[in-house]
């Protein structure tokens, strides 16, 4: 007769020696704040989308911090992005970071694609839009009976705004909805993160349920709103957003060299206000979307027109810290003595995680030590035209049902021919219990070895 596992020990797994090991949690199979709308559906995973590897036929999303790679075959993929049915090369030029839900079915313990779907537009009545222009005329009237209402998490309001607004996340709605105006006749203008974000028509449909008269959608959102307008944050956002996580950004002191030598914000730059716009060059390609934050004595005519002059230089994501130097002391937060030691504008991205230097790879590649494995994840085909000397060849396809081949006591370094497949191999050697990290570059490989890396921007 088959033994009854108690509930308690049900969730626990046996390990070497008869102790008890906690499983690992399940992955999640959506994004949390989906989970404010929408259950989750079996037989279907639901994120960003990241990236996709026609060679190794294979799709990244990501899901909050987690990644879910979901093989798929180009023959029978059905591919929608927005209600139209496209053909299965969309996914070279989807966008990244759109919304998108999988739907799948299980084949020797890998989750193969039937469809993928790209989000639409969420719909909202004509009569209830507004545009950039609308929105303009509203901030720089500066007050009035209306209100800028940011439906996105706090996270994504920290991290800039439009300026005058202020955050209602729909997520957390029931508690902070007392930040409405008290006045139902006030014009609120509700925002998120554009068209395929359903927070800020959401957050009107309840705002009218609670009575309110005069309700509006800005549907573009902040997506646009960044690439036509700079947004503003505060001194308490830049500690907690960037500086106390340590998130790469571009602090530039706009003040004159005479007032930044009394002290500035650490890792500022000091660069005139008046003097932005020739050097626009100079600040990190707009490709990047690299966080500048500006800031000058009080958050004032400074600051602004030198972010003004940034995002005609075609930088989008431009924010000026209202209250400038002021308000950061106000706030009793520490700033740097004297001028800035920086004299150039420096930027380097946050490496994606599991990366690992150019220099590194390089250096492990051509002398591995004893205790790292190189993994190739390309094909066969390519591999044939030039491997590095000692690497292990298993295509990024193969990967998931032939993990047993590889050792436990080994750092294992994938690379491949971009990184996509490279960073798709990571997280399923992660997700297994390996010690691991990839290449995140572009690498040529001759036939007798030899190798250039090239780093992505």
């Amino acid at each position: 007769m088959q033994s009854m596992i108690p509930l308690a020990v049900a969730a626990l797994a046996f390990v070497a020696g008869g102790a008890l090991a906690q499983a690992p949690a399940a992955k999640p199979t959506q994004p949390a704040v989906c989970n404010n709308c929408h259950k989750p559906v079996p037989g279907t995973v639901a994120g960003y989308f990241e990236n996709v590897a026609f060679k190794s036929q294979s799709i990244q999303i990501g899901i909050d911090a987690n990644k879910e790679i979901v093989r798929f075959d180009e023959k029978t993929l059905k591919v929608v992005d927005a209600g139209e049915a496209k053909k299965v090369e969309f996914l070279r030029d989807a966008r990244k970071g759109h919304e998108v839900r999988i739907a799948y079915v299980e084949r020797d313990g890998q989750k193969v694609a039937t469809q993928i779907t790209f989000k639409g537009p969420v719909k909202v009545a004509k009569a209830d839009l507004v545009d950039y222009a609308y929105v303009r005329k509203l901030v720089d009237a500066g007050g009035g009976n209306f209100a800028l209402i940011d439906s996105r998490p706090l996270p994504r309001f920290q991290q800039g705004t439009i300026p005058g607004a202020i955050n209602v996340p729909y997520p957390a709605w029931d508690k902070v909805v007392n930040r409405l105006p008290a006045d139902k006749n006030t014009q609120l203008v509700f925002f998120c993160q554009g068209v395929t974000c359903q927070m800020s028509p959401l957050s009107q449909r309840k705002a009218i349920a609670l009575g309110y008269t005069n309700t509006k959608v800005y549907h573009e959102g902040v997506p646009e709103w960044e690439t036509k307008d700079y947004l503003v944050t505060r001194p308490e956002f830049v500690k907690a957003a960037y500086l106390d996580k340590d998130i790469p950004a571009v602090i530039l002191d706009v003040r004159s060299p005479v007032e930044s030598a009394g002290g500035h914000l650490k890792g500022a730059v000091n660069m005139p206000a008046a003097g932005v716009a020739k050097q626009a060059k100079s600040f990190p390609d707009p490709k990047l979307k690299a966080p500048i934050i500006v800031y000058d004595g009080r958050g004032g005519a400074e600051a602004k027109a030198a972010a003004r002059a940034l995002v005609k230089a075609g930088q989008s994501n431009v924010q000026v810290m209202e209250q400038g130097l002021l308000g950061w002391q106000s706030a009793g937060y520490a700033i740097e003595p004297g001028a800035p030691a920086l004299t150039r504008i420096a930027y380097v991205p946050k490496p994606r995680p599991g990366s690992i230097p150019a220099a590194e790879f390089s250096k492990l590649a051509q002398a591995t030590p004893a205790d790292v494995l190189i993994l190739d994840v390309r094909n066969q085909d390519e591999a044939n035209a030039g491997m590095i000397k000692g690497a292990v060849l298993i295509p990024d396809e193969e990967l998931q049902a032939r993990l047993g081949e590889l050792p436990k006591d080994k750092r294992i370094i994938a690379h491949c021919s971009t990184g996509i497949r490279a960073e798709m191999a990571y997280h399923k050697l992660k997700d297994a219990g390996y010690k691991a990290g990839f290449l995140n570059a572009e690498i040529d490989i001759a036939k007798n070895g030899s190798f250039k890396v090239t780093p992505k921007l």
